[in-house]
């Protein structure tokens, strides 16, 4: 009698998300799809240029996802214009979307945001942001996706249940 192996139980999000990593076949098809600016920052943990992100003067209404897996990651609510070049927001959707990770490179000691499925590099934080959280998440136009209210989210994966709450 062959016992197949047991696939790992998803991990779901307290907003209803899947946080299952791809496999490698799902991630490979996630990376084919990135051009070189894009794989460069979210692979390679890279930096756009300071003021030069097409979504830096986003205002309208919806949500900013992983633009290699689709997760929601940001609010528009919560973006703010911090002055430093790159898309700021104060707090993530869900806590377990973004993910820190100390950072020393470049003889800094930072913490970087990486998406909290697929693990792609989206920027740092810091402790300098607004009320209530105090955070600024400095995140790269490029590692992002914004996503207009009403719009479907991407569903790159095949695996969305989760619905960003208003």
């Amino acid at each position: 009698m062959s016992s197949a192996p047991t696939p790992a139980p998803a991990m779901i999000s307290a907003s209803g998300f899947d946080l299952t990593p791809p496999s490698p076949a799902e991630r490979q098809k996630l990376e084919a799809s990135l051009d070189g600016e894009e794989a460069r920052v979210l692979l390679h943990h890279g930096t756009e240029a300071a003021f030069c992100g097409g979504l830096l003067d986003q205002k309208d209404e919806g949500v900013y996802c992983c633009r290699l897996c689709g997760l929601p990651l940001f609010k528009h609510q919560t973006k703010f214009e911090s002055g430093t070049g790159w898309p700021s927001f104060w707090a993530p959707i869900d806590e377990t979307h973004v993910k820190a990770v100390k950072d020393t490179s470049y003889g800094m000691v930072r913490i970087e945001t990486r998406c909290g499925r697929c693990d792609s590099h989206q920027g740092h934080v810091f402790p300098d942001g607004p009320p209530p959280t105090r955070l600024r998440f400095c995140i790269n136009s490029v590692s992002l996706e914004f996503v207009p209210d009403g719009a479907p989210l991407p569903d790159r994966l095949g695996r969305e249940s989760g619905r960003v709450a208003e």
